[in-house]
Formats: C-alpha cells, structure tokens, sequence
C-alpha cells in the first residue's frame, strides 16, 4: 500500500443551494395573510487548508470523491433555510492545485484557506419576491447547483536546501547525520523510493534539507523515478551536489556526475525555473573509505573552477557535516534577506466598466441566438418552468437587462431559438408589464394587461367572485300561472271536476 502520494486527482463537489418555497400565512379570520415563503439556504464549499501535520496527500488517494452538504429548502411562516456544511480539505504545505491544466491555487502557509468549489446560493421564497406590483407571488426561486469538476493536487516540498545526486550517493545517510529524520538506508540503488525531509540546526539558524530519490541520465524524460519526484526541489533555495566518491562503476567519476545532473536539471527546469543557477555547493560524500581522501585532492581544482563550494564530508563518520550545515545556513540566510518584504493582503474592488451590459448575445446561425452571461444563466437556472408566473417573472428580468432589445437588433425573428444557458426558448418578443406602446403614447389604448397573467386558462379574481354571488342569489318567482295554464291533462268535458271518479 502506498505511503507516501504527492499527485492524486479529487473529485469534487460543493453542495447544492436549498430550494425557496412559495407559501401564504393562514390563520383563523385570516384567509390570505400575504406571502411568507421562506429563502433556501446556500450550499456548503469545498475548502483546501494547509496543515503543518499533513505531509502526504494520502487520505486524497483513497477518498478521491469529496462532496459538501447541500442547502436546506426553505418553509412557511419565513422560514429560511440552513446553510450546508463545508468540507474542509487539509492539505501539506506547497499544494499546487490545477483545473483543466491551469493553476488555481499555491498553497503556502500555515493555515492558508481557498475556497476550490463555490457552493450553490439558495433560491428565494415567495415573501422575498413580494413588492407593490406582486404582492402574492405565487412562485420561488430554485436553489442553484453547486459548481462540480475534477482538481489535480500536487504536492512541492517546501524546503530551503535540496538534495540531488545519482542513486546511492548517500543522500539520506547526508540527511539521517544532519537532523533526526530517519529515512530508509541500504546498500543498493533506488533505495529512497520517497522524498525524505529534515530538519536542521545551524547556530541560529533552523532551515529544512530535502532529497529526492536518484537521478540518473534521462531522468527528466522519464526514465528512473527523477521526473516523478523533481518537482519537490522546485522550490528550493539552494541545490546541493551530492557525489559518490567510492563509486565503482566503469564511466563514472564526479565530475561526468555532475554534468549529467546539470544536463538533467537544465532539461526539467528550462530558464524559468533556473534549476542550475541553485547549484552552489557541491558535497564530496565517503571521504572514509579507501583512496578517498586522494580523489578529493584531484576533483576539488576542477569543481572550484565550475563556482562551486565543495565540502568534503563522511555522513558514516560525521566529518566535514559541521562545516557543511554552517555554510548551508549562511547561503538559506542570504536567500531570505533577499526576499521580498511581506505585503498585507489587500481587497481589490475593480468597477464594471461603463458599457458593459453583463451579457452577450451571438447569432450561432441564421434562426438560433446564443446568450451568454452570469446573470441571465443564473436566472435560468432558478426558475421552476413548471410554474407560468415564474417563467414570466424571468421574462420581465431579462427584458428590464436588455436581452430583447439586443435580440431585436440583431435580426432575431418570432419563432427564432434563444439559448441561455442549459435551456433553448422560442423568441416571442414582448415588451415588460407597464411599459408604454406606441398606440398608448398616440392615444389609441395601452396594454393595460399582462398576456402571461390574461390567458384564457387562468381564472381572474373578478370572474371567481362573480361567480360566487350567483351561486347567493335566491330564487323568486316572477310569473303566475291561471287554472287555464296550469301544466297536465286535460279533464274530460261530462266532469270537469273529477267527482265521479273519486
């Protein structure tokens, strides 16, 4: 089973916002007590947050799906909706987050937090919608889903000394003798499967050491497990050499492993990353074997004359390791004082330009108009259509945002498709309830109505209560009828009472 994971792809999902509800106060002597809908709630975010105990992305690995808790819907009696719950994901510091193949998010900082998925705004009752137009609105507002996509995290050690070399060069014995990290140690290549971190203490100044596992040639195309972990010395002020001076193996000697290693660092990094410029020091590893002492004598002349510091050192003995870690400190102290000074996090409020109308239209083909932007898609996707007020009410929005005029200006005819959105409509150009016609501003009559509100399938309040007083009205007799009139059979003409036959 793995242990140790620096790249893993997330699932993630934030929560749904809560529907808003349409509903009507009642109560005794109070039939209709107006409006008291209350609002959805928002749904819950997908939040990434350093922890300094977090050092792999392991949990990520076999929890890839993480979803957050969607909004309650709202009730009666303004009722609002509770809000759902974040979920909150502890990442190690130097977390790079990408969606779609570009950055979001770098995560540095004890206690860093981003928010990675918006969760969905709750949808608005019907005591929200209410105004002196539409005082009874008899619709809400749908709760918007909350955003949805794959997030790729890779983690990039954040130390201030890194280590790199060919396999068994001794890099983690250098790192196990200069701090009280204690990473795995054998005698044959491709030991150090992981990058090891440690600390170390260098008068006052405390920095971190990191090694990745051995690079060999072609390690930046691929080959060995270089490229997989390169990226952890990304971030690194200053790169350590870390040559085998007991090495055995025909072809070899320091200064062929130090140029293969700068070939491979140039390769991966380019001149962006500048991963040869960090190459300072260079660390002349088991000095305390036999003839080691000897070769250092040879090689030093050649590696003083590249600009490197070269330090000559035992990590089995402990030798030359104190002048390495005071050298070490003074180069991360030189890199710190160089820093930046720290500028406090500042709130930038940029003002929507002047002619920018919030959304675009673009004429796909001849009969099909495409609108594009935040406010009318999510207008779409908070209206019921199963509800004629609501879709009215999201005309009157769009008209009042200028989506018709802009329509009608492009050539959009009667019957033509508009899409917004996730939702295709037939364009039937209408002018907003209140808005004067032509024929009203010359004297002819005004549109006085609403289409939406006069169809013929809704029943007007006026037609209910006609109807009711007819169903009162109580029944007369108008018209007398004579004995001559009266409905029946006529008696026979010998007894015209009907005495005989009684």
């Amino acid at each position: 089973m793995a242990a140790f994971v620096d790249r893993v792809v997330v699932h993630v999902a934030a929560g749904n916002g809560g529907h808003g509800v349409a509903s009507v106060h009642r109560e005794k002597y109070k039939p209709l007590g107006g409006p008291d809908g209350g609002n959805g709630g928002n749904g819950g975010d997908v939040v990434l947050e350093v922890d300094p105990n977090v050092h792999t992305l392991l949990d990520f690995h076999h929890r890839p799906h993480q979803k957050a808790g969607n909004g309650r819907p709202g009730a009666g009696s303004h009722r609002h909706g509770a809000n759902g719950e974040e979920r909150v994901l502890r990442v190690p510091e130097g977390t790079v987050v990408s969606v779609d193949g570009e950055v979001v998010a770098d995560l540095v900082g004890a206690g860093t937090r981003v928010v990675l998925a918006q969760g969905g705004k709750g949808g608005l009752g019907n005591a929200a919608l209410a105004n002196p137009r539409r005082k009874a609105p008899g619709f809400a507002l749908l709760g918007e889903p909350g955003e949805a996509f794959d997030a790729v995290l890779e983690l990039k050690s954040v130390a201030d000394v890194g280590l790199v070399g060919f396999p068994s060069a001794g890099k983690s014995s250098l790192i196990a003798a200069m701090s009280a990290a204690r990473p795995k140690i054998a005698d044959y290549p491709f030991t150090t499967l992981v990058p090891n971190l440690g600390v170390v203490r260098a008068g006052d100044t405390v920095f971190t050491m990191a090694d990745v596992p051995g690079l060999i040639p072609g390690a930046a195309t691929g080959k060995g497990l270089g490229l997989q972990f390169l990226r952890h010395v990304e971030r690194c002020a200053v790169l350590v050499h870390v040559v085998d001076m007991a090495t055995l193996e025909p072809g070899r000697d320091p200064e062929t492993d130090i140029d293969a290693l700068t070939r491979e660092l140039a390769e991966y990094g380019g001149d962006e990353l500048d991963l040869v410029g960090r190459l300072r020091v260079a660390v002349l590893n088991k000095i305390d074997v036999p003839d080691g002492r000897e070769l250092v004598d040879l090689v030093r002349p050649a590696l003083e004359a590249r600009g490197l510091r070269v330090f000559p050192v035992s990590a089995a003995t402990g030798e030359g390791l104190d002048a390495l870690g005071y050298a070490l400190a003074a180069a991360v102290e030189e890199y710190r004082a160089a820093l930046p000074a720290p500028e406090p996090a500042r709130v930038t409020i940029v003002p929507r330009a002047v002619d920018d109308s919030g959304f675009t239209v673009t004429a796909e083909d001849e009969d099909t108009f495409v609108v594009r932007g935040a406010k009318p898609e999510r207008w779409v996707r908070q209206t019921d259509f199963s509800n004629d007020e609501a879709v009215g009410y999201l005309a009157d929005r769009l008209n009042r945002l200028g989506v018709e005029e802009e329509l009608t200006r492009l050539g959009a005819q009667e019957g033509d498709t508009v899409v917004i959105g996730d939702v295709a409509f037939d364009f039937q150009p209408s002018l907003p309830a209140g808005t004067p016609l032509a024929e009203e501003t010359a004297g002819l009559g005004g549109r006085g109505t609403d289409s939406r509100i006069d169809a013929p399938h809704r029943v007007r309040a006026a037609e209910r209560l006609a109807a009711k007083k007819a169903r009162r009205v109580p029944y007369e007799v108008t018209d007398t009828w004579t004995d001559e009139e009266l409905p029946g059979e006529e008696l026979p003409a010998d007894d015209p009472t009907g005495e005989d036959e009684a």
